[in-house]
């Protein structure tokens, strides 16, 4: 009996060695892997709320908080109350983060380059297509549990 290889197995592989690579790369500003994705998504929509950035991430609320809890204590963002809700709190990139934005981009675009050394640039954009099509089966997955 042939066993089909096991697209989690990789995945999984390669989301734990990423999360090595960030570590070590960002060790010297005090940011883990489970910070620096808050503040890529900050870099591009800065004095968002809390809610929101779970909802772009895809991560609960309380990991959010945990995250963004840590990057305030460590000087890269602040909050400050939403005037339109009271109950919401903004976060924004303090100069620090700002200051840090080029070796966050390049941590990432590095990673990138390590992953796809050598692949063609048809295997590139296959491979693009392919994990953005596995990212909408899995949306559409857990929209249909929902409406269950």
């Amino acid at each position: 009996m042939i066993v089909p290889k096991s697209i989690g197995k990789y995945i999984s592989i390669l989301y734990r060695q990423q999360q090595c690579y960030i570590n070590k790369e960002l060790e010297p500003y005090g940011i883990s892997s489970g910070q620096f994705i808050f503040l890529n998504i900050l870099y591009h929509k800065d004095g968002i709320n809390q809610e929101e950035i779970s909802n772009l991430l895809n991560i609960d609320k309380g990991t959010t908080a945990r995250a963004i809890k840590k990057l305030e204590k460590t000087g890269y963002i602040s909050r400050k109350t939403d005037p339109k809700d009271h109950r919401a709190q903004l976060v924004f990139l303090t100069e620090k983060a700002y200051k840090i934005r080029g070796k966050i981009y390049k941590v990432l675009k590095n990673w990138t380059q390590i992953l796809i050394s050598d692949f063609s640039e048809e295997d590139k954009e296959k491979t693009i297509k392919l994990l953005e099509a596995m990212t909408r089966n899995i949306d559409l997955y857990y929209k249909r549990k929902a409406d269950e």
